[in-house]
């Protein structure tokens, strides 16, 4: 199958900072923030030609995004990749042996239906795909 980087995610302490240094560094703003109450996240989206560039602030101190960014500083969270069918995809890959974090996709930002990729399995990037609802 053929994917499309849809978005690459980056873990942030704080999008007030990061937000401002991404906008000088892409030139370009940020068209969206979102907050997923799910995920404990804050998110803000950057267009880059065809993809994204998502920045992930943490909403609480116990949440992912502050656990990695604790453990591994703030930098690449993910990857993630369009498909047109997620339940297919996701079916596909557990077939192939890889260890879904998800057993159904889940509603994340930006109007999409995602299912995360255990790192273990994929040279310690987490994979995230995604599927416009």
């Amino acid at each position: 199958m053929d994917y499309k980087v849809e978005h690459i995610g980056i873990a942030v302490k704080q999008l007030q900072t990061s937000i401002p240094l991404f906008e000088k560094l892409l030139g370009s703003p940020c068209y969206k923030t979102e907050k997923i109450e799910s995920e404990q996240v804050n998110t803000a989206f950057f267009l880059q030609e065809s993809s994204k560039i998502e920045l992930l602030e943490s909403t609480d101190p116990s949440g992912v995004i502050a656990k990695f960014i604790e453990k591994k500083g703030e930098g690449l969270h993910h990857i993630a990749f369009e498909v047109p069918d997620i339940i297919a995809e996701m079916e596909r890959l557990k077939k192939e042996g890889f260890t879904l974090l998800n057993e159904s996709p889940k509603k994340g930002a930006d109007h999409k239906w995602v299912c995360f990729v255990h790192p273990k399995e994929t040279n310690g990037v987490l994979i995230e795909l995604c599927q416009s609802i």
